[in-house]
């Protein structure tokens, strides 16, 4: 998902230039709903809503409908606005719409929303609708660039965010911007005095422990510390319906990746390290330490062995055996 595109098109809408189609599609629903509710507020007054807002879903109706509500006039203002929901549904149909889309109504803002699925660009109807219109194919977020999303996200509100108290929220809640703007909200009206989120006000409101997380055992991997690691294996065990295994192994597989990546930079100043990471300056020390106890011939050997484990947890050679004792299992072989 390319966010300054993204970002562009919004600043667009909010200076009043509007498309006459808008294509939202993808994975990534947050983006499909925030454009969506953006253009709600800002193409049409309240009152205008009355006579000039239409909101279809796709269950419910069928291309020709659409385009017969697309081709009225607005009444008593400049633009009216349709919004098709669940247009996913209409996937069969949806190429009906391309000799609208060639040659839209420009008084008309049409909102699609086309979830979890994408238009194909070899067809007319995608191809129509570029040149006329806006498609934005909301992709899913990559995991390491989601901890400098939250930055952004609370700058705007003029909020900031600890290093760790970031990477907490990464760790519990991945890459799923609907949860972590959720969650965010939250954590702005508690700390709205203050504007700075906290592990510890994270701990208290959300429920991830700031001591005992996925992030602090990849800290004590990362420093051969067994004992601590095996404390927040048992506590990440007992907590399994917020902290699956498999989340966890995934995060530990993505750690010995950014270390493997780490020998192989040459120029380790720390901003570079940070960029060709992904992470936040603040922690590349710790990357520096736990490179210095895995060597690159480690560092393969542990990934293997992660993604033998993962097989295991998911039940492939293995039987009797909790998820505790898997990880626990996993971790004492790799420190050791």
């Amino acid at each position: 998902m390319n966010l300054q595109e993204i970002n562009t098109i919004i600043s667009k809408i909010k200076n009043k230039v509007y498309s006459p189609i808008y294509f939202l599609m993808g994975e990534e629903t947050y983006y499909i709903d925030f454009i969506t509710d953006l253009l709600d507020k800002e193409v049409l007054t309240d009152d205008e809503k009355n006579f000039n807002k239409t909101v279809l879903y796709g269950k419910e109706t069928n291309i020709d409908e659409l385009v017969s509500h697309c081709k009225r006039y607005p009444m008593i203002s400049e633009y009216q606005i349709v919004i098709l929901k669940e247009a996913q549904d209409l996937s069969r149909k949806i190429e009906n719409l391309s000799d609208y889309a060639i040659n839209p109504l420009l008084s008309t803002v049409l909102i699609i929303n086309y979830k979890y699925k994408t238009l194909d660009k070899r067809k007319k109807l995608y191809k129509n609708i570029q040149k006329f219109g806006t498609v934005i194919d909301c992709k899913k977020i990559y995991e390491d660039r989601v901890p400098q999303w939250i930055i952004n996200q609370l700058n705007i509100d003029n909020y900031s965010i600890e290093p760790k108290a970031c990477l907490m929220l990464v760790d519990y809640l991945g890459n799923d911007l609907n949860k972590i703007n959720n969650q965010l909200n939250k954590l702005k009206i508690i700390s709205s005095k203050e504007k700075k989120i906290t592990p510890l006000l994270i701990e208290e409101n959300i429920g991830i422990s700031k001591d005992y997380n996925v992030f602090e055992l990849r800290n004590a991997v990362g420093k051969k510390d067994l004992s601590k690691a095996l404390m927040i294996c048992n506590y990440l065990s007992s907590n399994s319906n917020k902290h699956p295994i498999q989340m966890t192994l995934s995060s530990l597989f993505n750690y010995f990746i950014q270390i493997f990546q780490y020998h192989s930079i040459s120029n380790k100043s720390q901003n570079n390290v940070a960029s060709i990471l992904g992470i936040n300056p603040f922690f590349v020390k710790d990357y520096i330490g736990a490179s210095k106890n895995y060597s690159m011939k480690n560092i393969s050997s542990i990934i293997s062995l992660i993604k033998d484990f993962d097989l295991k947890s998911k039940g492939v050679g293995v039987s009797n055996i909790s998820n505790n004792d898997l990880l626990r299992q996993l971790i004492i072989q790799i420190i050791n």
